[in-house]
C-alpha cells in the first residue's frame, strides 16, 4: 500500500472512532466553479448584513491563503438529529441548537484528530475549522464525496439526509483525493416550495436576507414587518427545508451526549417562552449555540411572534 493511501485510511480510521459521521479528502486548491457563485451571490446583496460574508473573498476560495503549504482539505461530518424533537405547540428551536454549542464539541474531536495525525504520521501542520474562519465547508465537502449540494443548498447524503455539522482540517499532508458523488435530487422541489418566506430563490441559490435564520439569528435590527406571520412559530433558526426533505426519512438519533438537549428545552410550552426571564435563559442556554442570539434577540423574535 503506498503512503499516501495507508494515511489515508488511517485518518479515516481515527475519524470515524471519534465518533464522525464521515471524512473525505480533496486537494487544497482554488475553488474555482465557487468563485463566480460567490461573486455573485454578494453583488445581489444576498448576505444582507453580514458584513463579514465579504471579507477575506480570496480566503475563501483558496485554502492554501488560511494554510501555508497546504497540500489537503479534510471535511468530516458529525450527526447532530436529536432523539426527541419539540412539541408541535411552541416556538420552535433549530434541532442543531438543542445541546452544548457545535462549536466546542467539534473543535475538541478535530484537536483530537490532529494530535492523532502528528503521533501516527509526523510533524503534520494545518488547523482546524468549524465554521470560525472563510471556508466554504458545503462545497469542499461535496468535493471530498460526502454528499451533494441540495436545491436548499445544504449538503445531503443518500444515506442520512442533512442533520449534520460539516468541519475541516487543512493540512500540509498530500492525501488519497476523493471524488464528488452524484446529484440526487432529480425534480424533487419540496424544499424551494415549502419555504415561508421564499428564500430559496433558484435551485442551489438561497437569498440569505430573506431566511428565517438570518432574521431570528444574524440581524440585529427590527424584523421586517414584510415577513410578520411567515415564521411558522420559529425563534432560533428554520429546520423547514430540511424537515421536508424526502432524504431526511432516513436521519438517525446522533450518539453525542453533549448534543442532547436541556430538559426543560423539550418541556417548553409557548407561554413558558412568553414569559422567559434572563435567569431561565441563562440556565437553559448556557452552553447552546441559542446565545448567539442574546436574551434580548430571543426576546424580539418571541415577541414578532405574538
Amino acid at each position: 500500500m503506498n503512503r499516501k493511501r495507508k494515511y489515508s485510511h488511517l485518518i479515516k480510521a481515527e475519524a470515524k472512532r471519534l465518533g464522525f459521521l464521515s471524512c473525505g479528502f480533496s486537494k487544497a486548491d482554488f475553488l474555482e466553479e465557487e468563485a463566480p457563485r460567490l461573486e455573485k451571490w454578494l453583488k445581489n446583496n444576498m448576505h444582507g448584513e453580514m458584513q463579514y460574508m465579504e471579507n477575506h473573498f480570496d480566503k475563501r476560495l483558496d485554502p492554501r491563503l488560511l494554510v501555508d503549504g497546504a497540500k489537503s482539505v479534510i471535511s468530516l461530518l458529525l450527526n447532530y438529529y436529536p432523539q426527541e424533537i419539540q412539541n408541535k405547540d411552541t416556538y420552535k428551536v433549530s434541532k442543531y441548537a438543542y445541546g452544548q454549542d457545535y462549536h466546542h464539541v467539534i473543535k475538541s474531536k478535530l484537536r483530537q484528530l490532529q494530535e492523532f495525525i502528528t503521533e501516527e504520521i509526523g510533524e503534520v501542520h494545518g488547523r482546524a475549522f468549524v465554521d470560525s474562519a472563510p471556508v466554504l465547508d458545503k462545497a469542499w465537502a461535496a468535493k471530498s464525496g460526502l454528499g451533494w449540494m441540495g436545491k436548499h443548498t445544504n449538503l445531503l447524503t443518500q444515506q442520512l439526509g442533512s442533520f449534520y455539522f460539516i468541519a475541516e482540517l487543512i493540512i500540509d499532508l498530500e492525501l488519497e483525493y476523493d471524488a464528488p458523488v452524484t446529484d440526487h435530487c432529480g425534480s424533487c422541489t419540496a424544499c424551494i416550495d415549502a419555504c415561508p418566506t421564499e428564500a430559496i430563490v433558484e435551485p442551489y441559490v438561497v437569498d440569505g436576507s430573506k431566511c428565517i435564520s438570518y432574521f431570528t439569528i444574524e440581524l440585529k435590527n427590527e424584523i421586517p414587518t414584510s415577513v410578520k406571520n411567515k415564521f411558522d412559530d420559529w425563534i432560533f433558526g428554520c429546520d423547514i427545508c430540511q424537515d421536508v426533505c424526502p432524504w431526511n426519512r432516513f436521519s438517525k438519533p446522533h450518539a453525542e451526549p453533549l448534543f442532547n438537549p436541556h430538559p426543560e428545552l423539550l418541556s417548553m410550552t409557548k407561554k413558558d417562552w412568553e414569559e422567559i426571564t434572563e435567569d431561565v435563559f441563562k440556565r437553559v442556554f448556557q452552553k447552546s449555540a441559542v446565545k448567539r442570539t442574546k436574551f434580548s434577540g430571543l426576546k424580539r423574535n418571541i415577541k414578532f411572534l405574538e
